[in-house]
């Protein structure tokens, strides 16, 4: 009886043990970005510090995993299969084409896009406010209007806007479009250079000279990435390089509208923990940022031939100076 009662004991110690070491398996995020810069890093850190202070602890209760395609489309699409093949909680999909890539590879495991800029248009989900599937997320969809509003103020005089693009990204084009027709409306062309890779945005920023009276950069990942190129033709040329990315304006553009990248990431961070927490993608609508904030770089400005006025550095969230 005395040995019957001590195996009956030890077996519940070591089924409580069994279903303790469950109870403590590690809760497992993949986090895939179709390239590197400020941006973007920004909404991967903000992931990261938003499940962290919801109690999600690296190395404790959560395993994270990274990965970065380098701006290559095939690699994203490797990274997303190894990420399913992983059996991964939740994947995080930093920028459209990795969103994309994520989409196609992973049918039954919960999906948080960020940076993307038109959901819908990228065949993400069918409709925002009721995605339905495995995927949700945040979106980064410009205020173009007011973008507009930012430049002309500054450059009163422009005629003809400027910008480079790549025409392979979906994020891309979706936000072409509706530039061209925010300028159209305003009576103004857009003359455009496209750059299908980083390598060959500084030859697109090029053929803007003499066409362009001002240059305004989207969030096309391929250009943002070698911004640094646009800014060295717009000092030379004495041509305005405005963005809609804040980062960029530390990089030498003279000003951004924007929201901060990294409360984007918080934001898709409260996502994903919903989801590890039971909550289905599909009954999550698609999120946006409202908050703008005005960031300046006055000696930028000087560099490109321009002179900020008083006011509107009063009225900047931030000003900044670039390491020139």
């Amino acid at each position: 009886m005395a040995k019957k009662t001590l195996r009956t004991l030890l077996g519940a110690s070591l089924m409580a043990l069994t279903s303790l070491s469950m109870a403590a398996e590690p809760r497992v995020v993949a986090i895939t970005q179709i390239v590197e810069h400020p941006a973007l890093d920004a909404v991967h850190q903000g992931v990261k510090d938003e499940l962290a202070e919801r109690g999600y602890k690296e190395g404790e209760n959560l395993k994270l995993m990274h990965e970065s395609a380098q701006g290559n489309s095939a690699i994203a699409s490797q990274i997303a299969r190894k990420f399913v093949g992983e059996g991964v909680d939740v994947i995080v999909a930093i920028a459209t084409p990795s969103a994309q890539t994520v989409a196609a590879a992973a049918r039954n495991i919960p999906v948080v896009f960020a940076a993307v800029t038109d959901p819908v248009g990228a065949k993400l989900v069918k409709n925002a406010e009721a995605p339905g599937a495995n995927i949700t997320g945040v979106s980064d969809m410009l205020p173009i209007d007011k973008h507009l509003d930012m430049l002309l103020r500054m450059v009163p005089d422009a005629k003809r806007i400027g910008t480079v693009y790549n025409p392979g990204e979906a994020n891309a084009v979706s936000l072409i479009e509706l530039l061209e027709e925010r300028l159209e409306a305003r009576g103004l062309p857009l003359v455009k250079g496209a750059a299908t890779k980083t390598s060959e945005v500084l030859g697109a920023a090029r053929s803007l000279v003499g066409k362009a009276d001002a240059i305004y950069l989207t969030t096309d990942n391929t250009v943002i990435s070698a911004a640094e190129a646009v800014i060295s033709v717009g000092e030379r040329a004495k041509i305005p390089v405005f963005a809609a990315d804040t980062a960029t304006v530390a990089r030498g553009a003279i000003a951004a509208l924007g929201f901060d990248y990294y409360d984007h990431g918080r934001q898709a961070g409260v996502m994903v923990a919903r989801i590890l927490e039971g909550k289905k993608p599909g009954d999550m609508a698609v999120e946006t940022m409202e908050k703008l904030n005005l960031f300046v770089n006055p000696e930028a400005g000087e560099r490109m031939g321009i002179t900020l006025s008083d006011d509107i550095i009063a009225e900047a969230a931030e000003i900044v100076k670039s390491d020139k």
